[in-house]
């Protein structure tokens, strides 16, 4: 049996107000918090020095879309793209678990003009910050140790905002759909093989057959290759591939959102 839920008279905001408004609400709760934030900038990082250049000792070069890079050069902008992919999907999964089955957040939110169009924005955009703000503290470490070699590193940031709003979106859509917290070992099984598989430690070239196309179809792999493509400047035609993939994951991830965000608060 299911309940209409009355909607509460008043004024609806504009689409950017509401949104600044509940990415405020969140910049509140998190900033007391932001030693978490720590994390998702130093894993990359520890795994850049202990892989990029320790293993890259024993590794002269590698070559990438026919230009020759050090290895540390192959394994930095992988780093750049899974910092975003850990911190938009850490806060588009766990968080958003949290506040929709336990603090009942986004109920309180429906009881005031807004809409569950502007809970869904405003949540992927506070994922893109946060993997943003990864992302740009990652890209600063980059460039300090010399391992950014193009001018079209200065598109690597958006790249890596396009990468969180795509991961955001989908798994904020599949966060829906969980119902306890052991739901969630189900994204550990998702996300270490994607971190592990999606040529961030090693080219696609060493797979091959079905393997090698499974790869290249992953959405982290997409955003690798991305990354890679502008920070080494061998730039190609799979770097609009990637674009044109992540903008329409991404586009996917926030219909789903909203439509599943009005089955279970609306009904």
């Amino acid at each position: 049996m299911s309940l209409s839920v009355p909607r509460p008279s008043g004024s609806p905001l504009t689409g950017s107000q509401a949104l600044r408004l509940l990415v405020l609400r969140n910049y509140l709760v998190f900033r007391r918090a932001w030693k978490i934030f720590l994390t998702g900038f130093l894993e990359p990082v520890f795994y850049l020095l202990s892989i990029g250049i320790g293993v890259g000792q024993l590794i002269d070069s590698f070559e990438f879309n026919g230009e020759t890079v050090p290895y540390a050069a192959f394994v930095a902008p992988a780093m750049l793209a899974a910092s975003a992919f850990n911190g938009a999907l850490l806060d588009s999964t766990y968080n958003v678990f949290f506040k929709l089955k336990y603090d009942k957040l986004y109920d309180q939110i429906l009881a005031t003009p807004l809409t569950t169009g502007d809970i869904a924005r405003s949540e992927i955009v506070w994922g893109q910050l946060r993997g943003g703000s990864y992302s740009a503290a990652f890209l600063l470490v980059m460039l300090a140790m010399g391992l950014v070699d193009s001018w079209w590193a200065l598109l690597a940031l958006p790249a890596a905002l396009l990468i969180g709003f795509a991961f955001s979106a989908v798994c904020m859509a599949l966060t829906t759909f969980m119902t306890s917290w052991q739901d969630f070992d189900k994204v550990t099984l998702v996300q270490v093989p994607l971190f592990l598989f999606s040529a961030t430690f090693f080219p696609i070239t060493a797979l091959d057959g079905w393997l090698r196309w499974v790869v290249e179809c992953t959405p982290l792999y997409r955003g690798v290759v991305l990354c890679r493509e502008l920070t080494t400047g061998a730039v190609s035609w799979a770097s609009v591939v990637s674009v044109v993939y992540l903008v329409a994951m991404g586009a996917v991830g926030l219909l789903v959102v909203r439509r599943r965000l009005d089955a279970l608060l609306l009904t």
